[in-house]
């Protein structure tokens, strides 16, 4: 049986609408919003660690690696792309899983259909209106790609869109459902929406 990919979860974000903090850290039902992400990506996934800056003491009773992003000035998500190329990498891995630190309710079969659709693919739902709407943060990335990623950094692009294209990732459509798959906690309202869906479980 095939080891599964490492994962990293991003939770470098400055989380502004959130008041500032970890928007990973805040309390959600029974535990915190990484808790419940950590439920669904444990059994899919192999390693784990977390992207974040600052203090990494503040995760420690996550009992994960943590990994600051490896380019100055805090970038945006594709420098926590880059820190889990760079950590795959050193795993001896090929692949790396990333995810959302603020998507607490992550499908069962994330992983497996990511890897299904090829080398590098990224999540997709369908929009209230009926459009793709794409989830790039969440996504499957060779490794390899590490090279074109810190050399589009340095380039000042910061559009995680914009590298999916240039690295050729496959959409892979989730369906919806409640909670919908890729539900982000952006606002206080998001939080209190994410409750009530616990709730109804």
């Amino acid at each position: 049986m095939t080891e599964p990919p490492p994962a990293v979860i991003i939770a470098g974000g400055a989380a502004r609408r959130m008041g500032g903090g970890d928007k990973a850290l805040l309390p959600l039902a029974d535990g915190r919003v990484i808790d419940h992400l950590l439920m669904q990506l444990h059994p899919q996934a192999g390693r784990i660690a977390i992207n974040a800056n600052g203090d990494a003491a503040r995760w420690a009773d996550a009992g994960l690696p943590v990994l600051p992003d490896p380019v100055p000035d805090r970038p945006g998500p594709l420098a926590g792309l880059l820190a889990a190329m760079l950590w795959a990498e050193r795993l001896s891995a090929e692949r790396v899983v990333t995810v959302a630190g603020d998507t607490p309710f992550l499908p069962a079969d994330f992983v497996a259909r990511l890897a299904a659709a090829g080398e590098c693919a990224i999540a997709e739902t369908a929009g209230p209106d009926g459009h793709a709407r794409q989830h790039p943060v969440c996504g499957l990335w060779p490794v390899a790609a590490a090279p074109a990623l810190r050399a589009t950094l340095a380039r000042g692009e910061r559009r995680v869109m914009r590298f999916c294209e240039a690295a050729g990732a496959r959409h892979v459509r989730f369906g919806g459902g409640r909670p919908p798959p890729f539900f982000n906690i952006n606002t206080p309202e998001d939080l209190a929406e994410a409750e009530r869906f616990l709730a109804g479980r």
